[in-house]
């Protein structure tokens, strides 16, 4: 059966079983709409069409009313203060960021990897046996390596006197 047929044949009972059930002629068209959506996108038996029709529009409303319920629980949650994104960031200030992360990326590559890995587990909290152990040293020698593969990066980034 073509869709056009199915959709003259069921749409105008399905629409006003939704308009009965949601009390909404909107959210009933949209509901029969989204029915024969999925009805084009995924073919039920022919045998049952009628009954998987209603039943997917019946589903649909039902998720629609709990999404709406979603959005009413937050929103009563945040009464009183207005929803509110992120300030858009000022574009000098990306643009200086994104030029930070490059030389840090600069130096950090100019270092060993034992250095980099060092440093970086150290800026993950690792402690320093964890550090020894993945990098196959003593304990005792990771505070050394430390603050060794630290000047090595402090020469590849030079302060900068002009920024704060």
């Amino acid at each position: 059966m073509d869709a056009a047929r199915l959709y003259a044949e069921h749409h105008p009972a399905l629409l006003r079983y939704l308009i009965r059930l949601t009390g909404d002629p909107d959210a009933a068209a949209d509901a029969a709409q989204e029915a024969f959506a999925r009805l084009l996108a995924r073919r039920p038996r022919e045998d049952g069409l009628r009954a998987w029709l209603f039943t997917v529009a019946t589903n649909v409303v039902r998720e629609s009313a709990n999404a709406r319920k979603r959005r009413s629980r937050l929103l009563e949650r945040f009464m009183g203060r207005p929803p509110a994104a992120d300030p858009a960031p000022d574009p000098l200030a990306v643009t200086l960021s994104g030029e930070a992360r490059a030389r840090v990326r600069a130096a950090l590559a100019a270092l060993s990897e034992k250095e980099r890995t060092v440093l970086l587990m150290r800026e993950e909290g690792f402690t320093h046996r964890e550090i020894a152990e993945s990098v196959g040293t003593t304990t005792g020698s990771v505070g050394t390596m430390i603050a060794r593969a630290l000047d090595r990066l402090a020469e590849h980034l030079p302060l900068d006197e002009e920024e704060p």
